[in-house]
């Protein structure tokens, strides 16, 4: 009783979020958590790739280097990427709090940040509520496979399908448009693999890095969506509360 009143009273919760990081495996559902966080507490989810498209599409001066890299099949640099993020950090809308989603992926970005943290603070930009609180969604290999492998979507609503724990009605077929589903092409195994060894190259130790920061959960991955939300509502509240009460 008393964990659900705590649970409640989290969910209820309007103060300053502050900056939040999500932190995981590809395929976890760190993209999915940061858009229910955003309903949530009405601050922005700010995604690397998001960024780096609308700098792209804006021909702004960032964005065009970064074109000129990703065409040739260059990695965005270090620099460039945590440019794009201080920009997107300036505006109104964070003042609050937002939701970093793929972002830093690498120790040199993680440091980047956590100075870009350090001289906020001290400049008393924000509130008690700006120091970073680092939340891992984990989930077993096995698991994310499956996740990823067994991808649908529906070319016209978007919407997403799993063979395995979202299947469509009718095997191959979008429930709403009746257009025949398809499978990205980042969705194979193969290209998971891939993706799984980046992430453990560089970004592991990136999670080890906030882990011993302190304010950092960790949350099981594989509960149902809206129980994810509610512990990392949860978690974030707990840091919170206790960062104001000091």
């Amino acid at each position: 009783m008393a964990e659900e009143t705590n649970q409640n009273e989290a969910m209820k919760w309007n103060g300053c979020p502050g900056p939040i990081l999500l932190l995981g495996a590809p395929a976890v559902g760190k993209g999915t958590q940061a858009k229910e966080l955003t309903r949530v507490w009405k601050i922005p989810q700010i995604s690397t790739g998001d960024i780096l498209r609308s700098n792209v599409a804006l021909g702004t001066d960032l964005g065009r280097i970064a074109k000129g890299l990703m065409d040739r099949g260059d990695l965005v640099p270090d620099y460039l990427m945590n440019e794009m993020i201080n920009m997107r950090l300036r505006k109104p809308d964070t003042f609050r709090g937002y939701i970093l989603d793929g972002f830093p992926r690498t120790l040199a970005q993680a440091d980047w940040l956590d100075n870009r943290l350090e001289m906020q603070a001290a400049a008393k930009a924000q509130e008690h509520c700006s120091g970073l609180v680092a939340v891992s969604i984990r989930l077993d290999y096995n698991r994310l496979i499956r996740r990823v492998t067994g991808r649908r979507n529906c070319p016209v609503c978007h919407r997403i399908y799993n063979i395995y724990g979202l299947p469509p009605k009718r095997e191959g077929f979008c429930d709403v448009e009746g257009e025949p589903l398809y499978t990205r092409a980042d969705d194979t195994l193969e290209a998971f693999e891939n993706r799984m060894r980046a992430y453990r190259e560089l970004t592991e130790p990136v999670i080890e890095h906030y882990r011993q920061m302190g304010s950092f959960a960790e949350i099981d991955g594989g509960e149902p969506m809206g129980i994810v939300t509610v512990k990392i509502v949860e978690a974030v509240y707990s840091f919170r509360s206790q960062t104001a009460a000091q």
